[in-house]
């Protein structure tokens, strides 16, 4: 039989073809890069600029040597705060808006960095850019908890992390390489572009993963029960704190690292190798840590790791103390792989955890906001305390990992041992 024509108008043609397009989820593994690229320019924001530091804090005036972490950590407290105002926003509009309003809010802040005049506005427009660019970070993980539950829900996490830590691997080489082109300003000038380019990704590929059926009216109300669901949640407290806890040291190790490799060991121009030779090992545990979490489970995995980390700090800190602060490079890099492959596996579980009781289901972009909220205001004052200790010896950083680890020990159990109500 011969099929008709469809007679309907080309402009009806066009508009249904074009809803399709719209309407048709991503395929996974595209779903993965775009996530773990929305997510990644948080990392690009801040590894970016590390090669750049000294050039910063000379040009712009900071008054002491370790003044220059702050470029790194005001972006950190930027996060803190924006990372609260957006998921409940998600959760009354979806998921697409808030995010758009991110990208303005972090190329407002570029801008303003990449005009700076003194030390000041630098820092200005670093709180700026972590108050947009809170917007894709948190919003991606509402997205992800939209779309999958349980086990899934944590592969899927351990793979955006594996592609995610390409970025912070290559963002110093990044860095370096534009400076190289135009200074230090140069690299504020590819943040523009970079955010430009995924933002257009998003917008065109990305389906709205929150239908309005869903979503729940924007009220101080509605913020506070829910708010409160989160908090009387034990287990969702719990490994809120924990992340928190175990992202802190991870925070000091960007405030510092700079200065312990690039001038303590005397790198100079190899220090973004040496950078992304150590952050491999955070790639290939988020790729284990999607194949063993299928088979072990987020908590069992999560303990061992923990464990490892609490043990190799420990080890480590009792060796550099005996070497006065100094170890060999080589030791330094195994054993800052050895604790980043224990972090990359806790962070995509205890994230994963932290979000995984039935109750945070309906306010998932609430309880995404209040868990990453409060998770970077424990870990920015910890990192940043860890960074400031810094005393031309690597003992401050494998202390914070060991005791930091052995507080998130004693909130684990905490966390496991009281019942979900």
């Amino acid at each position: 039989m011969t099929r008709l024509p469809d007679c309907r108008p080309i402009a009806v043609l066009h508009r249904d073809n074009r809803l399709k397009r719209v309407n048709r989820p991503l395929a996974q593994n595209e779903f993965i890069l775009l996530m773990a690229m929305l997510m990644s320019l948080v990392a690009l924001a801040i590894d970016a600029v590390m090669p750049a530091l000294p050039a910063i804090a000379e040009d712009l005036g900071a008054r002491s040597m370790n003044d220059r972490q702050l470029v790194i950590s005001s972006l950190f407290f930027g996060l803190a705060i924006g990372t609260f105002i957006y998921g409940p926003i998600s959760d009354s509009v979806g998921r697409k808006p808030p995010i758009y309003v991110g990208f303005a809010l972090f190329v407002f802040g570029t801008l303003i960095s990449l005009f700076a005049s003194d030390f000041s506005t630098m820092l200005l427009g670093r709180v700026l850019q972590g108050v947009g660019i809170a917007a894709p970070r948190i919003v991606a993980n509402a997205i992800v908890r939209d779309l999958y539950r349980g086990r899934d829900m944590a592969r899927i996490m351990s793979l955006i992390m594996g592609v995610f830590v390409m970025v912070p691997a290559l963002a110093p080489l990044i860095g370096q390489g534009m400076m190289l082109l135009g200074g230090w300003r140069a690299i504020f000038v590819s943040f523009l572009v970079l955010s430009a380019l995924t933002l257009m990704w998003f917008s065109l590929r990305q389906p709205e993963s929150l239908p309005p059926t869903k979503r729940a009216p924007f009220s101080l109300s509605h913020l506070m029960s829910a708010s409160m669901i989160v908090i009387k949640q034990p287990v969702a407290r719990g490994y809120t704190i924990a992340i928190g806890l175990v992202f802190g040291p991870f925070v000091g190790y960007l405030n510092s690292t700079q200065q312990i490799l690039q001038e303590l060991y005397g790198l100079g121009d190899r220090f973004p190798l040496v950078f992304a030779l150590i952050a491999v090992f955070f790639g290939i545990a988020s790729y284990a840590n999607a194949r063993l979490v299928m088979q072990w489970g987020m908590r069992d995995l999560s303990y061992k790791a923990l464990w490892a980390l609490c043990v190799a700090s420990v080890l480590f800190f009792l060796v550099a103390w005996v070497m006065q602060g100094k170890p060999p490079l080589v030791l330094l890099i195994l054993y800052l792989g050895l604790t980043f492959f224990c972090v990359a596996i806790l962070f995509g579980n205890l994230n994963a955890m932290a979000m995984e009781p039935k109750e945070l289901g309906a306010i998932a972009g609430i309880a995404a906001a209040l868990i990453g909220s409060v998770s970077t205001l424990i870990a920015a004052p910890l990192g940043g305390l860890i960074g400031h200790l810094y005393n031309e010896t690597v003992l401050p950083l494998a202390g914070g990992f060991a005791l930091s680890g052995s507080a998130t020990l004693a909130v684990f159990y905490f966390a496991e041992k009281r019942p979900s109500p």
